[in-house]
């Protein structure tokens, strides 16, 4: 017999006698019912549907607390009536199997008393720290993350230009300990937006530092070397910029201070982007991967099948009103104009970039090889450069490999410059090297070598640079990173005829993430 939750218990009109079966009703008290009449699976009952009104209470009764029995030909029956001692049977039978299941509740939470009085007490603590981070937050739109690095470390040069060697030795040779210091705050304001600031501090002078551009050439300036000016330990905002989605895959950013790379869909490389050497993070290309900053807006287009797609525009001197020295489309903007397509997968990717630059401003030291007089005469360069990476699925002896390449054609008008110059680099990096969270890796290229120069005459040399670093991590916010770098030819051209000039950095770099 099935006894049915709903049906018509407390009916007024008499029901007929063969419809009252005691013996079912009995064994339903007694708790006696056959195991040919119990049932473990709704699906048991031939006469039951997923599209009946009350298909889901009868399941839960089943699975939940088996306290439902059909009959004996596999049916439940649950549109005919139901007496008053069908009803207190269920109701029994049900309660019984509920107060069993109370039983062992009360046993487990006994048995377990220590353990739940520990989870309570930690849940306690954790919505007490949750009121005290409430009440002392300084709003609720806000993410701050910040980086503080310290760096040791000395150059040596030397080479077959002794005069040289030893004028670079008195001035760059000297051990230094220099900071960086980085906040980064994230604001949004509808959970897709974000307004991105950047707060960063510095010691490494540009004229006396032999990591923040003070060395021979600014090829040896390292990825982490910030100084505002001329002011060491100043506070600046070194970026603030606001991205916004327009649809399902376009996002739009604009700001007065934002990076080129800031605006790029992709970047294709799995080499960190704060290992030593500042130009051996762009991907080959320096010229078209130039991570230029100033005013600017870019428009990114990411699919869910992994193409991607930027273009943007940055003015170094956009916040300059005079024209005569800046502003936005001037011929003194120090402006980049950026288009990228590209293409990431779950383990690789590859990028091709096309970059229209302004010659005369700082850009240029990675387009031609360096000169003293900094007159890279009037014009534009167009950057190409070609890039990708790929990393195996698990760590191990097989690296992961980035690369690039860049060529530049430059239209000056100063006879002897280069016309046109290209770059290459490839970069390793190994996972869990001797214990698990330490890396390891190295790079090796050619920021920039001359092809043609205009009017003619021989190429202009170029040199090669490596970088190799191993990175200790202490903590999960702590890590310490001994490196050496090597520059063949840091003055290239500038480097006297038939003599050598060598340049060897060795640091030690330890960064604090909180």
């Amino acid at each position: 017999m099935a006894l049915a939750v709903a049906g018509t218990c407390g009916l007024s009109q008499p029901v007929s006698a063969e419809i009252v079966d005691l013996e079912s009703v009995n064994r339903y008290v007694s708790g006696k019912a056959s195991a040919r009449d119990q049932v473990t699976s709704i699906t048991q009952f031939s006469d039951v549907y997923p599209t009946d009104w009350a298909y889901q209470a009868l399941a839960s009764l089943i699975e939940r607390y088996g306290c439902i029995a059909g009959y004996p030909n596999g049916t439940f029956r649950g549109n005919r009536a139901m007496t008053r001692y069908e009803a207190a049977a269920l109701l029994n039978a049900c309660l019984d199997r509920i107060t069993e299941v109370t039983d062992e509740l009360r046993r487990l939470i006994k048995e377990f008393e220590k353990e739940l009085a520990i989870i309570r007490g930690r849940v306690d603590g954790l919505e007490a720290r949750v009121g005290e981070l409430k009440a002392t937050q300084f709003t609720t739109t806000t993410k701050l993350d910040g980086l503080a690095t310290f760096v040791v470390g000395a150059n040596r040069f030397k080479g077959s230009a002794g005069r040289l060697g030893d004028e670079n030795n008195g001035r760059y040779g000297a051990t230094v300990f220099n900071y960086d210091l980085q906040l980064n705050l994230e604001t949004s304001f509808t959970g897709k937006d974000m307004l991105t600031t950047v707060l960063r501090s510095g010691n490494f002078d540009e004229d006396g530092s032999p990591f923040g551009s003070g060395g021979p050439s600014g090829l040896a300036t390292l990825e982490t070397a910030f100084q505002e000016g001329d002011e060491p330990n100043r506070v600046a905002i070194e970026k603030i910029y606001y991205s916004f989605p327009i649809g399902d895959s376009l996002t739009l950013t604009v700001g007065p201070l934002v990076g080129q790379e800031d605006m790029l869909a992709l970047w294709p490389s799995t080499y960190p982007t704060d290992p030593i050497l500042e130009v051996m993070t762009m991907n080959g290309a320096p010229a078209a991967y130039n991570e230029n900053l100033g005013a600017g807006a870019g428009i990114s287009w990411e699919l869910e099948n992994g193409f991607r797609m930027s273009a943007n525009y940055v003015s170094a001197n956009g916040a300059l009103g005079n024209s005569d020295e800046g502003g936005i489309a001037t011929d003194q903007s120090g402006s980049s104009a950026t288009v990228q397509l590209g293409w990431e997968a779950e383990n690789w990717n590859i990028a091709a970039i096309y970059s229209k630059i302004q010659n005369g401003h700082d850009l240029i030291p990675y387009i031609t090889p360096f000169v003293d007089d900094h007159s890279y005469g009037k014009g534009t360069t167009s950057a190409f450069g070609l890039a990708g990476s790929w990393s195996p699925e698990d760590s191990g002896w097989i690296p992961s490999v980035s690369a690039g390449w860049g060529y530049n054609s430059m239209n000056t008008d100063k006879r002897g410059q280069a016309e046109t110059s290209q770059s290459w680099s490839v970069g390793l990096e190994w996972n869990d090297v001797f214990l698990l969270g330490n890396n390891a890796g190295m790079a090796v290229g050619q920021p920039v070598f001359a092809t043609s120069l205009r009017g003619g005459g021989s190429a202009a040399d170029g040199q090669f640079i490596w970088e190799w670093w191993y990175q200790f991590q202490v903590t999960d916010n702590i890590s310490i990173t001994p490196a050496l770098f090597y520059l063949s030819r840091p003055l290239g051209e500038n480097t006297p005829s038939d003599k050598t000039f060598q340049q060897l950095g060795g640091l030690v770099k330890t960064t604090f993430t909180f």
